[in-house]
C-alpha cells in the first residue's frame, strides 16, 4: 500500500531532501506540502505539481498517512505535536525537541490520539556504518568511544535560523552531535549519561566567510550569529562507557571528516567517512581493525553521497506499521536532549 505523505516546511531540508526522495520512492506518494511563505509554496508547486497548504492545520488527516516535519528547529516540536493530536503519523528531522519539556508535550501528543512519532537521522543508515555495527560485536565489553565531525568550512547560512540560538536551540553541538550520538546509540545501545563536560566556541561563526557552500539557503542573512561553531566534551554513560565528543562547522582543517572510533577490551574498531553533502569530503570511506598492534583494513560499500537518506525511507513504512515503535523515538530524545542541555550547562555556567 502505497503511504500518503505531507512534507512541513519547504527550506533546504524540506525542499532538496524530502520532496525528491519521496517523489522517487515507489512506497510513497507526496500529496501537499505546508509551509508558510508564498513564495516557497508556489516554487514547490510549479516544481512537483503538489497541493501546498500555508499551514499544517489546513492538511486532511483523512488523506494523509504521515507528515514529514523538516521546519526550523524551534518549531519541531510544536509542529509535530500538532500533527499527532489531529491522528497524523510524524517523521521528525533531529533534532526531535530542544528540551525536555518539548519531549513531554510531543510524548503526550503521540498518546493522545494513537499516532506515531519517528525519528529522522539519516547517518546510522550509511552502508559504512552498518559495517562498523557488524564488527562492534567482536570488539568485547565497549569500554570507550571517540566521536567527531569536523568541517572546513560548513557554516550553514551564517545569521540565519540555524546559527540563531532562539530559533536552533544550538550550534555545531545540536546539528551534527544529535547524528554522532544517534550513531552511537545504534552501535552499542542508548543508556544515561552520569558524567558531562564541554567547552563551545564561536571563533568561525563570528569572523564570518566560513559558511558552507554546497546549501542553496536563499539570499545571505544579516549577522553572524549567536551560536557556537565548534564543541568539544567528555561523557560518561551509565554503563561505564567514556564518550569524547567534537563536532566543527568549520576549522582549519583540509577536510570534512566524520569519524567513529569504538574501544573494546578485544580491539578497536575506527570509521573514518564524510557524513552529509559536503564536496569536500574524504575520497572514500576507511574502516580499520585493531588487535595486538596489528590494524586490518576492512571493506567498505560504497554509497552515493546522500544514500542513507533513500535508506532510511526504505524501513519507514515498516516502523510506521510497528505499534512497538510507539514512544521510541521520544525516550531516544530524552537522553540526547538531556545530554546536550548537560554539555551547554557545563559550557556556559550560571555565575553564582
Amino acid at each position: 500500500m502505497t503511504i500518503r505523505v505531507a512534507v512541513a516546511g519547504l527550506g533546504w531540508a524540506g525542499r532538496e531532501l524530502w520532496l525528491r526522495l519521496l517523489g522517487e520512492h515507489d512506497a510513497f506518494e507526496v500529496v501537499a506540502a505546508a509551509e508558510p511563505d508564498p513564495r516557497a509554496r508556489e516554487a514547490a508547486t510549479l516544481e512537483t505539481g503538489v497541493r501546498t497548504v500555508p499551514d499544517v492545520d489546513a492538511l486532511d488527516p483523512y488523506d494523509i498517512d504521515l507528515a514529514v516535519v523538516a521546519v526550523p528547529n524551534h518549531l519541531h516540536a510544536e509542529t509535530a505535536a500538532r500533527l499527532l493530536r489531529r491522528g497524523i503519523s510524524v517523521f521528525l528531522e533531529k533534532p526531535v525537541c530542544l528540551t525536555l519539556e518539548e519531549a513531554a508535550e510531543l510524548a503526550g501528543a503521540e498518546r493522545a490520539a494513537g499516532a506515531t512519532l519517528l525519528a529522522g537521522s539519516a547517518a546510522r543508515h550509511r552502508a559504512d556504518v552498518t559495517a562498523l555495527r557488524r564488527v562492534v560485536p567482536t570488539l568485547g565489553r565497549i569500554q570507550h568511544a571517540e566521536l567527531a565531525w569536523t568541517r572546513s568550512r560548513g557554516i550553514p547560512r551564517p545569521g540565519g535560523w540555524f546559527t540563531r540560538l532562539s530559533m536552533a536551540g544550538g550550534g555545531a553541538l545540536v546539528d551534527l552531535g544529535w547524528h554522532l550520538l544517534d550513531t552511537l546509540n545504534s552501535l552499542i545501545g542508548p543508556a544515561e549519561s552520569r558524567q558531562v563536560v564541554g567547552v563551545t566556541s564561536d571563533d568561525f561563526v563570528r569572523a564570518g566567510g566560513w559558511n558552507a557552500a554546497w546549501r542553496r539557503d536563499g539570499d545571505p542573512a544579516d549577522g553572524c550569529g549567536d551560536v557556537e561553531d565548534t564543541a568539544r566534551g567528555f561523557l560518561v554513560r551509565q554503563d561505564g562507557v567514556s564518550v569524547s565528543l567534537r563536532t566543527s562547522w568549520a576549522s582549519h582543517d583540509e577536510r570534512d571528516v566524520s569519524m567513529l572510533r569504538i574501544e573494546g577490551s578485544e580491539g578497536v574498531a575506527c570509521l573514518r567517512c564524510t557524513f552529509g553533502f559536503s564536496p569536500n569530503r574524504l575520497p572514500e570511506s576507511e574502516l580499520t581493525v585493531t588487535r595486538v598492534g596489528a590494524t586490518t583494513l576492512l571493506p567498505v560499500p560504497a554509497d552515493p553521497v546522500g544514500a542513507e537518506y533513500r535508506t532510511q525511507l526504505d524501513g519507514l513504512a515498516t516502523s510506521l506499521a510497528d505499534p512497538g515503535n510507539r514512544g521510541t523515538a521520544i525516550a531516544d530524545a530524552r537522553l540526547t536532549v538531556g545530554l546536550i542541555d548537560r554539555f551547554y550547562q557545563s559550557a556556559h555556567p550560571v555565575a553564582g
